[in-house]
């Protein structure tokens, strides 16, 4: 019989309407008022989709915002300050709270599956889930919970996010 967790669907729901307000105020009424998307708006989704308890797909916005005209440089630095400030955030929960809160969060699945490739690749796995668009505000919470050095997960997950953002804006204006 199939089960639910009323605290997880309940905290789902909660998450998936705060994305789709935020959403809505933040691009809802500039497309009102016939305005293009903002660098304050890269900032806000892009910072959001770095907390662990979102995962938005934020890779997609660099070539929108390139497409329209902003700077790769630009939005290269935007997303990095956002990207880390939000993973300082999910690395400060994953190292302050339980085990059992962090279960009820995002599953104790994916935390053990993060948990078991951080002792298993260490700071390899940290740099490739940035670089990729994998999930990597879950590696960063799991790291904050089993106490891995802060200043190493930072350092990782820079060099990771520098790289795909960086390759996401050459590959861009390759293509176009």
């Amino acid at each position: 019989m199939l089960q639910f967790n009323k605290k997880k669907v309940l905290f789902s729901v909660i998450s998936f309407f705060f994305v789709v307000l935020l959403i809505s105020i933040i691009f809802g009424k500039g497309v009102i008022e016939g305005r293009q998307p903002t660098l304050y708006s890269f900032s806000i989704i892009n910072f959001a989709g770095y907390l662990f308890f979102l995962m938005l797909p934020v890779e997609i916005l660099i070539p929108y915002y390139l497409s329209i005209g902003y700077s790769g440089v630009v939005l290269i630095i935007l997303a990095l300050i956002t990207a880390m400030i939000a993973q300082m955030l999910d690395y400060s929960v994953g190292f302050s709270v339980s085990e059992p809160f962090i279960h009820d969060v995002i599953g104790k699945w994916r935390y053990q599956r993060a948990e078991k490739i951080i002792n298993k690749y260490g700071s390899v796995a940290i740099f490739f889930f940035n670089f990729l668009p994998i999930s990597s505000p879950i590696i960063v919470l799991a790291a904050g919970f089993l106490r891995v050095d802060f200043k190493k997960v930072l350092f990782y997950s820079f060099i990771g996010l520098l790289a795909k953002y960086s390759l996401i804006v050459i590959l861009f204006r390759f293509i176009f």
